[in-house]
């Protein structure tokens, strides 16, 4: 007897394009469950900076991996890629439809792409990479992984520096360039009957969608957010604090930038975030790209797709 399809759906795109909104519409005519791909979005307590979809707007659709890890905790793509899976699995065996969505690439990536096998780690190499990275500052050791690992130099932000330290702690140990052990991995879905869908706007659109939003983060209460989050404990240096619009209400919490200056900032960081993520998705394969208002022609696809 032929074994049941795995179908697994993707709702994928820039930040402000209507991932949450449509990933719901798609659940309820499909019998399905989100699962949250958003690596900030898996904090507690960081809510309205991340724009996680409040509770009474899940419309009674189950959501995995919102709010599962502690502020304190550095949750990986290889986290996220084996939570994932474990949510798919358990939605499928409930006979609904798995849909993961949110904007973030990299974990759409090692999803599908797979995760090379956690090779050995090195304290003492990673000690003498962090110590550069404080006496020279992290451009020192960015220009190192551009010379031996220029591929994968390209898809990272330039400050990022836990990637950047990892890589090139990998290459030390491995002799072999992070991207070559990428090169030989298996997918994490490779027995799956991969749908995705991929959510567009004109720029000049979705950069109004993301002042907006913006101006909106700001009226729920953002800075009180962060005063309750440090009055409970949360240090400034947690990795969720790194996320878009966080870094500036702690400059503006301890006086080093104005409200006006905050929320100007934000803006502008997250329009050269959706250009970034955009870059990222262009070059994955097998997206089918819909503007949000089409809902009827995203339908008809999910459907056909389905089997």
């Amino acid at each position: 007897m032929e074994s049941e399809a795995k179908n697994l759906l993707l709702i994928l795109g820039p930040t402000g394009a209507g991932k949450s909104n449509t990933a719901i519409k798609i659940a309820k005519k499909f019998n399905g469950e989100i699962i949250n791909c958003d690596s900030m979005q898996v904090y507690k307590g960081f809510d309205i900076g991340t724009d996680k979809i409040p509770f009474e707007k899940r419309e009674n659709i189950p959501h995995h991996l919102l709010d599962i890890v502690s502020p304190s905790t550095q949750f990986t793509a290889a986290d996220f890629a084996k939570l994932a899976l474990k949510a798919t699995e358990s939605i499928l065996e409930k006979k609904k439809l798995p849909i993961i969505t949110g904007g973030t690439g990299l974990y759409f990536k090692v999803l599908l792409d797979g995760l090379f096998p956690e090779g050995k780690r090195d304290p003492l190499v990673r000690q003498r990479l962090q110590k550069e990275a404080q006496d020279k500052g992290i451009e020192s050791l960015r220009k190192k992984l551009m010379e031996v690992d220029p591929s994968y130099c390209k898809k990272i932000g330039k400050n990022d520096r836990i990637r950047i330290i990892r890589a090139l702690e990998v290459f030390t140990i491995t002799k072999k360039p992070l991207s070559e052990h990428f090169e030989n991995t298996i997918s994490f879905v490779k027995d799956f009957n991969i749908i995705i869908v991929g959510l567009k706007l004109e720029r000049q659109v979705l950069y109004e969608k993301i002042e907006d939003r913006i101006d909106k983060m700001f009226e729920r209460g953002i800075v009180m957010e962060v005063q309750n989050l440090l009055g409970e404990g949360v240090k400034e240096n947690s990795p969720p604090f790194r996320a878009l619009g966080y870094k500036h209400i702690l400059k503006l919490l301890n006086k080093k930038i104005s409200l006006e200056e905050a929320v100007c900032l934000t803006k502008k960081e997250t329009r050269h975030y959706a250009k970034r993520q955009m870059t990222w998705f262009r070059k994955m394969k097998g997206i089918k790209w819909f503007s949000p208002d089409d809902f009827s022609s995203i339908t008809e696809y999910v459907k056909n797709s389905i089997k």
